[in-house]
C-alpha cells in the first residue's frame, strides 16, 4: 500500500510526467521512422540524433555554439531590461510623457525584429553586434508596454498612502511600485527571454559564424538533418531551462522586496 502511493506521488511529480511525456514521443518517433523506412537525410531517428548529438558534444563544437548564443541573448536580453523597464516605469507614472511617447513605441513594437537585419548589418557588420542589436530590439519594446501597463493598473489609494507618510519618489519607486509589480514583470521577462531566443537562432543564420542558429544553418547545407534536430532540441531545452531560471528569479525576488520595511 505505502510502494502504491509513494509511486503515485512519484508519477504526479511534473519533470517526472514530463520526462514520462518525452520518452513516450522519442518512442513513437523511431517507430514512425523505422515503420515508413524514411532516410535519414530527410528525417533522421532518435537514435541517429542521440548518436550525432554525442559527437557534437565531444568535439566541442555543441558547447562552442550554446555559449555563442547565451552570451547575445544575455547581452541583449540585459540590455532591453535595464533601459526598458525603467523607461516603462516613467511612462506609467507620467502621463503626458507616455501621451508623447506610447503611439512612436506601439508603432515600432510590432515590427518584426527580423525586419531591422539589413539595417543591423549595415550599421554593425558581421558578428555579434547586429545579433545583440536585434534581441535588444525583440525584448525592448515589449517589456517597456509591459511594466508601463502594470504600473498603471497599481491601485491609487497605494500612492495617497505613500503620500500621508510623504515618502519621497525613491520610497515611492521601492516600496510602493517594484513590490506591485513584480509579477507581472516576472510575466514579461518570462515572455521577452522566449521571444529573444527565438530571434537569436533567426539572427544567427544570417549575421554571424556561430551559434545554434548558424549551425542549424551549416547543417542544413551539408544535409545533416541529424544535427539540425540536435541543434533545435538543445534550442527547446535552453528555452525551458531559461523560464526557469526567470519564473525562480522573480519569486526570489518578491520574497526580498516583501522584507523590505
Amino acid at each position: 500500500m505505502q510502494l502504491s502511493e509513494n509511486l503515485s506521488s512519484l508519477m504526479t511529480r511534473p519533470l517526472v510526467l514530463a520526462l514520462v511525456t518525452f520518452t513516450i514521443i522519442c518512442f513513437m518517433w523511431e517507430l514512425l521512422v523505422s515503420s515508413y523506412q524514411i532516410s535519414e537525410s530527410v528525417f533522421p531517428g532518435p537514435v541517429t540524433v542521440y548518436g550525432s548529438f554525442w559527437q557534437l558534444l565531444v568535439d566541442g563544437s555543441l558547447l562552442k555554439h550554446t555559449v555563442a548564443s547565451l552570451y547575445r541573448v544575455t547581452v541583449g536580453f540585459y540590455l532591453a531590461a535595464l533601459l526598458g523597464i525603467p523607461l516603462g516605469i516613467f511612462l506609467g507614472r507620467i502621463v503626458l510623457a507616455k501621451k508623447i511617447l506610447y503611439p512612436v513605441i506601439q508603432f515600432l513594437k510590432p515590427i518584426s525584429p527580423l525586419a531591422w537585419i539589413p539595417m543591423a548589418m549595415l550599421w554593425f557588420g558581421i558578428g555579434d553586434k547586429p545579433a545583440i542589436f536585434l534581441i535588444f530590439l525583440s525584448c525592448f519594446f515589449p517589456l517597456v508596454v509591459a511594466t508601463s501597463i502594470a504600473v498603471g493598473s497599481i491601485n491609487k489609494a497605494y500612492f495617497q498612502v505613500a503620500a500621508n507618510f510623504n515618502f519621497s519618489r525613491t520610497d515611492v519607486l521601492f516600496k510602493v511600485i517594484v513590490p506591485a509589480i513584480i509579477p507581472d514583470l516576472v510575466t514579461a521577462l518570462r515572455l521577452t527571454v522566449s521571444i529573444a531566443w527565438l530571434v537569436v537562432v533567426a539572427a544567427e543564420m544570417i549575421a554571424v559564424q556561430s551559434g545554434l542558429g548558424f549551425l542549424i544553418l551549416d547543417s542544413r547545407n551539408a544535409l545533416r538533418m541529424d544535427d539540425v534536430i540536435v541543434a533545435m532540441v538543445v534550442i527547446g531545452f535552453i528555452g525551458l531551462l531559461l523560464d526557469y531560471v526567470v519564473k525562480q528569479l522573480g519569486k526570489g525576488e518578491a520574497m526580498v522586496w516583501k522584507k523590505i520595511p
